[in-house]
Parts: structure tokens; C-alpha cells; sequence
């Protein structure tokens, strides 16, 4: 059955533990008492909140809008009071607080409404945008949002189903293509019919039969679809990975699927945009596992928003467990607080023990033996980059392609000095990026501080040239004036500096106004009166008169 299909260097095969938590059917999480939706979607993409405290909202009822473009709506996930918007711990390796939207649920579940989208009478690019008003994004763990994924269209010929879900523990994804099969597949067809591609093929791991029955029964008959089992090798469930052992290409460092004809999405991916377009439904929960040291695992069908601790509960913890993981063992992370909400990129929650998950051992000086490069599935040296991160060299690490590392855990999961790698790898990249964040904000201060000098010094030179302008004006106009009435000025200022010839000219205004101010109020007046003003003027033309010169005295 696995005729024809190609192979990815490197890649582990550790114990699955798929059989704790796939042998039971998906069952509905009850309403928590309350509910914790976060406003930011990812570290990329972030919403306004259009709602306030106080305010009585519906079972998916926007609640945020988008605030740049690789962000979608965000939904109130059952009915309810708004109790506030306020910090609340992310379910993110940091600890750190995003604003959450605090919803009381009332208990009823009462639905806005939310008639299906015409998608066979729509433009595609209205059928993109219910998308994203829908909140769809990737469910396979990066949440990239699916209406910019299928916006690719013309020239990806072939439509990749991601079924593999190839860490150990997670059997979210196995039970939803058992149960819903179906849905998976019509929401394959619309996402085909968006990107325009002809086929679509559905990777599988083999150990997975009753998915690749129920997908083969529910594909039966269309030639476009192909069901595919692929080797349980991990991680096999890659998007890089995938479409190598299906297709045989290769994506380069620093591409995607879409620049070689392929697209991949996730088998929930495809479900969330079945009921999007065909119930109109958002985006409002998803299928998470539940596992690790329980008494009941399963698979919880569990709206955005769900308090960790609360679902917890419902797979009864046993008492000797000491932290939760959320995610797989091999890409997961532990969690900062129990209290963390359910987001869309919550597929696992693993309650670990000292039993089911020893303490690592310590950490021993790297031997060199090579077994992390034969390993590594992306094709990288990673004692090398172990190296550089360690000693900080960021510049040489970024040269063995510190980026490429898709932090898949494969060379820490081999290494016999038990060195977290993976850790390393997230360190160094974490430092690139702050200082980078630095360069970017030292260069745009430095952008601000020579723009403001360059302004300043336009205005001063604007201010100069029309100074100097204003200042030739007044200077030609008593010139005109002087040679009009014949004579020569003589308190003409005897330098061009533009300053002194303004106030030459100032001084030449305010004697004409004096010269035409009138007396006002003068009539009736008595002859006392009259004989005080030309006390007065005769005063004042005595102050004006210049002090006689030396030859204008006469000799006693």
C-alpha cells in the first residue's frame, strides 16, 4: 500500500501511546463557569475588541475584529454576559498575559444567526472573506489563517491533506477522521475549489487504519481523491515532510509548498471550513486530546476559551501528577498555570507524572557522535548549531540555517549526553529576533532624529530666504520713495543686513502713522480746552525738533 512513495532523511520512531486515549469516541466538554477567550490569536496576529463589561452576547457573536491582515474574527463561543476584558495568562511556554475577553456563559447556548454561505453563487473572494469572518485558521498547531493559505489560486495543482499526525500521545485529528470523515472530505472539496487545484491527496500513517477506512469509504468514487498510508515515522506529519513522501518534492530553505504546486492543510482545518460554509458556523471549538497520567483519556470536543484546569477534571487526574504539557512530548511545552484557556492551536493536554515522564537526565558535554545530524529530518548539523547558540555566535548559527530547524525534537530525542537542544536552538533564535527588534527601533530613531534636524534646518533656511525677500522688498520701496519726493534719506541704514533694514522700515511706518493720526472727539470744545491741545502739540513738536548743531548756535 505504501507503493510509490518517496522517504525524508532523518526522523525518530518513539513509542506512539496513540491506544490510552483513541479507543473512545469524541465526547462533548461541558460549559465552563466561565470562559477566557483570547483576544490575540498568535505572537503575528492580534484583534480589537468590540465588545464591553457588561454586555449580554450570543453563541458566536463577533467579539473582535481583525487589526492587521494575517489576523481573522474572533467569536463569542456560547451565550452569555461580558464580565470584562482584561490580562490574563496565555497558554504559551513565557507565562506572560493577553487580553481575554471574560464571558459568563447564561448556560442556554443561544446561537446568532448563522444561515450557510452561498459558495456556488459567490465570488471567491467573498468566499475567502466568510472565511476569515468565520475565524478559520490551520489547526495543526501554527494557526496561520486559512482564507490567506487558499488565496493561492492558479497555480497550485495539488491540494495535500495532513491526516498524519505523526507526534505520540495526540489522537485528536485519528478520532476526527474516524467520525467525521465526511465533513473532512466536503470541506477538501471547497478548499480544492478555491485554490483550483485537480487532486487531493490525504496522507495517513499506517497505524491509523480505521481513519484510512473511514476516509476511503467517504472518498469512494472521486477520481480527484486519493487516501494515502503513509510510514509511522516521526515526524512524517511535517508539511515539508508530508508533501515529500507523497509527491517526492523537495521545498527548499526559505519556500513554501504553495512556490512548487502544493498546498497542505489539516484534516480539522478542512472540517472547521465545512461548517463554516455549509452551517455557517465560526470557528468556536475544537477536538483536543486529553491524556497522559489519567484515569479517563479521551477526546473532548471543547469550545476556545476553557479554562485548562477545568477540562482536566474531566479525564480525572491521578494524584501524583506534577505538571501538564500541552501539546505533544516532542513539540509541546509545559504549562505556566492551570488556569491557561483552550485556544484554536490547543490539540493536546498531557497530565505527566515522575513515573509515566522521569526527570531528563543531567546534561553531559557534547561526544560528537553525529546521531542528532542522522536524525535531523531537515537536513542541518545540529551539534554545530548546538555550538554556535551556546556560545552565543548568533552571526555563525544563522549561517548553518538556525532557521531551517523546524524544533522538531528529533536530535534532543537521540542524544546520548540527553542535551535539550531543542532549547538551545529556541534561545538563539529568540536573541536574533530581539536584537533585531533593536536594530529596527535604534534605525527608526535615527530616521526621526535626522529628519527632525533636516526639517529644522529647512525652516530655518525657508525662514532666511523670506526674511532676505521681505527685506529687498522694503528696501526697493524706500528707494521709490526717496527718489518720488527727490530727496536723499539719510537715516537710511548704511548696512544691507536684512534685520536693520526691517527696522528702518518699521520705524518709517510708525512716523507716517503719527503723521496721519487725527485728533478725535475735537468738536465743541471750549476755548480753555482748545488752548490745553495747542499747548500740547506745540510740546510735542519741540520734542520732535532735533537739538540745533553747532553752527546753527549763536555766539553770545
Amino acid at each position: 500500500m505504501i507503493a510509490g512513495l518517496f522517504t525524508f532523511n532523518g526522523g525518530v520512531k518513539p513509542d506512539t501511546h496513540k491506544n490510552e486515549s483513541a479507543h473512545a469516541p469524541i465526547r462533548p466538554a461541558p460549559i465552563p463557569p466561565r470562559l477566557f477567550v483570547p483576544l490575540r490569536l498568535s505572537a503575528r496576529a492580534t484583534t480589537r475588541c468590540i465588545v464591553e463589561a457588561g454586555q449580554q452576547v450570543r453563541k458566536g457573536q463577533p467579539i473582535g475584529v481583525p487589526d492587521d491582515p494575517l489576523s481573522t474574527t474572533v467569536h463569542a463561543p456560547t451565550s452569555g454576559t461580558v464580565l470584562g476584558i482584561e490580562l490574563h495568562t496565555m497558554a504559551h511556554p513565557s507565562g506572560l498575559k493577553t487580553r481575554c475577553v471574560i464571558i459568563e456563559p447564561d448556560g442556554e447556548d443561544r446561537w446568532i444567526e448563522h444561515p450557510g454561505f452561498d459558495a456556488e453563487h459567490a465570488s471567491r473572494e467573498a468566499t475567502l472573506a466568510w472565511l476569515r469572518d468565520c475565524g478559520v485558521v490551520g489547526l495543526g498547531g501554527a494557526t496561520f489563517p486559512s482564507h490567506i493559505k487558499a488565496s493561492a489560486a492558479g497555480r497550485i495543482d495539488t491540494l495535500i491533506l495532513n491526516g498524519a499526525e505523526c507526534e505520540p500521545w495526540i489522537t485528536c485529528d485519528d478520532r476526527l477522521m474516524r467520525e467525521r470523515a465526511g465533513n473532512i472530505l466536503a470541506g477538501a472539496q471547497r478548499l480544492r475549489r478555491l485554490i483550483g487545484a485537480s487532486r487531493i491527496l490525504i496522507g495517513v500513517e499506517d497505524n491509523k487504519p480505521e481513519a484510512i477506512a473511514a476516509l476511503t469509504e467517504a472518498a469512494a468514487g472521486d477520481t480527484a481523491v486519493r487516501v494515502q498510508a503513509v510510514p509511522a515515522l516521526y515526524p512524517a506529519g511535517g508539511e515539508k515532510q508530508l508533501i515529500r513522501v507523497l509527491t517526492g518534492i523537495e521545498i527548499p530553505a526559505g519556500k513554501l509548498g504553495g512556490d512548487y504546486g502544493v498546498q497542505c492543510f489539516n484534516v480539522g482545518t478542512a472540517y472547521a471550513v465545512h461548517r463554516a460554509i455549509e452551517h455557517g458556523e465560526p470557528l468556536l471549538s475544537r477536538v483536543v486530546t486529553v491524556t497522559g497520567n489519567v484515569a479517563q483519556p479521551g477526546n473532548y470536543e471543547v469550545l476556545i476559551g476553557t479554562p485548562v484546569d477545568f477540562l482536566l477534571e474531566l479525564a480525572a487526574p491521578k494524584t501524583d501528577t506534577q505538571r501538564v504539557l500541552m501539546g505533544g512530548p516532542m513539540m509541546g511545552f509545559a504549562l505556566p498555570a492551570l488556569d491557561v484557556p483552550v485556544v484554536k492551536a490547543s490539540n493536546c493536554l498531557i497530565a505527566c507524572s515522575p513515573t509515566l515522564f522521569p526527570p531528563p537526565p543531567p546534561e553531559m558535554n557534547c561526544i560528537r557522535c553525529g546521531a542528532c545530524a542522522q536524525a535531523c529530518p531537515a537536513d542541518l548539523q545540529p551539534f554545530e548549531l548546538y555550538w554556535f547558540s551556546r556560545a552565543k555566535n548568533f552571526g555563525k548559527a544563522q549561517e548553518y540555517h538556525l532557521f531551517d530547524c523546524i524544533e522538531c525534537g528529533c536530535c534532543a530525542y537521540v542524544c546520548p549526553s540527553h542535551i535539550p537542544l531543542v532549547d538551545y536552538y529556541r534561545f538563539a533564535k529568540s536573541e536574533i529576533w530581539a536584537r533585531e527588534r533593536e536594530k529596527s527601533a535604534a534605525d527608526a530613531a535615527r530616521d526621526r532624529f535626522e529628519f527632525r534636524n533636516e526639517r529644522q534646518e529647512r525652516e530655518k533656511r525657508e525662514k532666511a530666504e523670506k526674511l532676505a525677500a521681505k527685506a529687498a522688498a522694503t528696501k526697493a520701496k524706500l528707494a521709490e520713495k526717496a527718489a518720488a519726493d527727490g530727496t536723499e534719506k539719510t537715516d537710511a541704514p548704511a548696512s544691507d543686513d536684512p534685520k536693520r533694514a526691517l527696522i528702518a522700515a518699521a520705524l518709517e511706518r510708525a512716523k507716517q502713522q503719527k503723521t496721519q493720526v487725527e485728533a478725535k472727539n475735537t468738536d465743541a470744545l471750549t476755548p480753555a480746552q482748545k488752548a490745553q491741545i495747542a499747548a500740547a502739540e506745540a510740546r510735542r513738536a519741540a520734542a520732535d525738533t532735533p537739538p540745533a548743531g553747532p553752527d546753527e548756535t549763536e555766539n553770545p
